[in-house]
């Protein structure tokens, strides 16, 4: 496992709820990160880590490869890979997120 893999996995397992983003949650720089960050505040989280993927491309295409998930962003809850801004639409639509991240603690 190379270190950006190494250091991707123990970012997403030693935190509940981390988004891989472009840009940060107060300056995102997608429209999709930005969406993504509006999601996460909707359904309560307060504490998001996010990861500006547009700081490092090794850490932008590593975390593509360490998901198997070509599009960023990503969202991770307890170490589990959740999706990008659509799966993430709709699971805030049918309340499936939200339940999700109740139970982060």
């Amino acid at each position: 496992m190379s270190d950006v893999q190494q250091w991707i996995k123990e970012t997403v397992t030693s935190t509940p709820v981390v988004l891989f983003m472009k840009g940060t949650a107060q300056f995102p720089q997608c429209g999709f990160s930005g969406r993504a960050i509006q999601i996460l505040k909707a359904c309560g989280v307060e504490n998001i880590a996010t990861v500006n993927v547009l700081e490092d491309g090794e850490v932008r295409q590593g975390i593509k490869e360490y998901s198997n998930w070509p599009t960023i962003p990503q969202l991770y809850v307890r170490g589990e890979f959740v999706g990008g801004s659509d799966i993430m639409s709709e699971m805030y639509e049918s309340g499936e997120l939200k339940k999700l991240l109740d139970n982060q603690a």
